[in-house]
């Protein structure tokens, strides 16, 4: 018998957090930025993945922006390294979410 395939992909989501105790920010930030590489059979259940185990972490998710695919985004013409398309098979492999980056937000004064 063949290995059935899977219908999971791999959806890269923008995830701005706001502040939260032991949320691991900069004491002096008011949020950040995440760039996320979450597995899903779609873009909505990749969402709700990423926003459950963000919350674990003591994160509070504000808003989640998608970018598509791998396939999506190279069709729209976006840039992807190799080094992010490396992240993009292990979130799939380990059916997974993974941070790739974290920007502080902090106000200017």
């Amino acid at each position: 018998m063949s290995k059935k395939e899977s219908r999971q992909q791999v959806y890269t989501l923008l995830v701005e957090v706001g502040r939260n105790t032991d949320d691991g920010l900069p004491a002096e930030a008011t949020g950040a930025a995440l760039m996320c590489y979450a597995s899903g059979v779609d873009e909505a259940e990749a969402v709700r993945e990423t926003v459950a185990i963000l919350k674990q972490a003591d994160l509070a998710p504000l808003d989640v922006s998608g970018y598509g695919t791998l396939d999506e985004r190279l069709a729209e013409g976006h840039d992807i390294s190799d080094d992010e398309k490396a992240l993009m098979v292990r979130a799939l492999a380990e059916n997974s979410v993974i941070v790739a980056q974290m920007t502080p937000f902090f106000d200017k004064a």
